[in-house]
């Protein structure tokens, strides 16, 4: 099917993207790990309940977790190994509790049996018991998003990937092109829709160009703009619907779903494998051999970097995930969650860490917000303490914290940092008052 070109939105940045230094390097499949470290946080909800011991022998693909709640997912093992530890580690989101796996190197799985009677309810209890959470960097697991409240006619993948140096999805979708299509129609017959779209931004032309083969999918050519790949602007600018702040898009008729998901429902339904593994991108200007890897979930950074060939300068700044909406790391000893884009080493040039100075009342960060919001107004009263009214005037719990106001600031504000305080200090108020 052709590809047709997006409706534009305003609002957003132009970032020089730097995707040239890794777009072009295939999936390597990176050897497992020594010993794995396992979070127990691998979804956007609670974290999942061990059910494994200490001492006890799994097998790759073993379920060693289950789900903590509705919004959770079940954690696999992503090596066959014995259970060295269940301890509590500080990482770069706060201390969570890992499954720690000293590798045995059988390479022993314990997969599914391939899906043979493929119905709507069946797909949707496999996404569930093969633990799959959006890949986009969310992690909201993917059974809640295929079971909407409101009827969907519209399924949407996500192929933007308009964070700078990552080029994992666009490696995924050239390498696994029939895989993701399969994977997609997996899910649309999950929700019973017949209409799938997927959204490539521009920079990426050999990718549009494999989806033009299929006639039950259209691509839609997007503009290299930043944040292209916000669920609610991938909507509108695809599909031409708009999702209400507030809203859902199941509200809108819409689901949206990440390329990589699609190709790990594909594997789920087909192989019967769980999610363990994901392709990850290792770049920066620090980094000797940036990379696309394939690597399984509780790799340490540190062996990821040392596969990649080591550091080429000393980095200013490690990061898991993309620059925009990346953690920083303080050093290696950090390890991969089934959300982890990328592992970024920056180096000087890439990572300016001016000094914050007073705000310049100039408001460019509301100028380019894609949602419409007024950032200065929450970093100025969180600052002063009052996030009550850093919320209220800066309209901060719609914010989708995208970065591209603290990019653009020219007086280096951490408006992320503000944004983010904010939250945390009104859903603790929240739920105080529920007590």
């Amino acid at each position: 099917m052709k590809a047709i070109k997006a409706r534009p939105f305003f609002a957003g940045i132009h970032i020089h993207d730097k995707k040239s230094l890794a777009c072009n390097c295939p999936c390597e499949i990176m050897p497992d790990p020594e010993t794995a470290y396992i979070s127990l946080s691998q979804s956007l909800g609670k974290p999942a309940a061990a059910c494994v011991e200490k001492g006890q022998r799994v097998k790759e693909g073993e379920l060693i977790a289950k789900a903590g709640g509705p919004i959770s997912s079940d954690v696999f093992a992503s090596i066959a190994g014995v259970v060295e530890d269940i301890r509590d580690i500080d990482c770069a989101c706060g201390k969570e509790t890992f499954i720690v796996i000293k590798g045995d190197g059988s390479g022993e799985k314990a997969y599914l049996p391939p899906l043979e009677d493929v119905t709507a309810d069946s797909i949707k209890e496999r996404i569930r018991a093969c633990g799959i959470v959006g890949l986009g960097g969310a992690g909201f697991p993917t059974a809640v998003k295929v079971a909407p409240k409101t009827p969907v006619d519209t399924l949407v993948l996500n192929g933007a990937e308009c964070e700078p140096y990552l080029t994992c999805d666009h490696r995924l979708m050239l390498e696994h092109t029939n895989e993701i299509a399969q994977g997609a129609r997996y899910i649309a017959k999950a929700l019973g829709v017949n209409k799938i779209v997927i959204g490539i931004e521009a920079n990426k032309p050999d990718a549009i160009a494999a989806f033009e083969a299929f006639d039950d999918i259209q691509p839609v050519i997007l503009k290299k703009q930043y944040p292209m790949g916000s669920e609610k602007h991938l909507i509108y600018v695809t599909t031409g619907r708009k999702v209400g702040i507030g809203k859902l898009p199941a509200d809108s008729g819409v689901v949206v779903q990440n390329v990589a998901t699609a190709y790990a429902v594909y594997c789920a339904i087909e192989k019967g494998q769980p999610l363990y593994e994901r392709v990850v991108t290792v770049s920066g200007g620090a980094v000797a051999q940036p990379k696309n890897l394939w690597v399984k979930v509780g790799t340490p950074v540190s062996e990821i970097v040392a596969y990649c060939g080591g550091e080429k300068t000393s980095p200013k700044k490690a990061l898991l995930g993309g620059p925009m909406t990346g953690v920083a790391i303080a050093s290696y000893d950090a390890y991969t969650h089934k959300t982890t884009s990328g592992v970024l080493l920056l180096d000087e040039k890439e990572a300016a860490a001016e000094e914050p100075t007073p705000c310049l009342n100039c408001g460019k960060c509301a100028d380019v917000c894609p949602m419409h919001l007024m950032p200065m107004n929450t970093a100025f009263y969180s600052a002063a303490g009052d996030f009550e009214t850093a919320a209220k005037l800066g309209n901060t719990m719609s914010c989708i914290e995208c970065g591209a106001c603290e990019y653009i600031c020219p007086a280096k504000r951490p408006l992320i940092q503000a944004i983010r305080k904010t939250k945390a200090a009104v859903r603790a108020a929240a739920k105080k008052g529920a007590k």
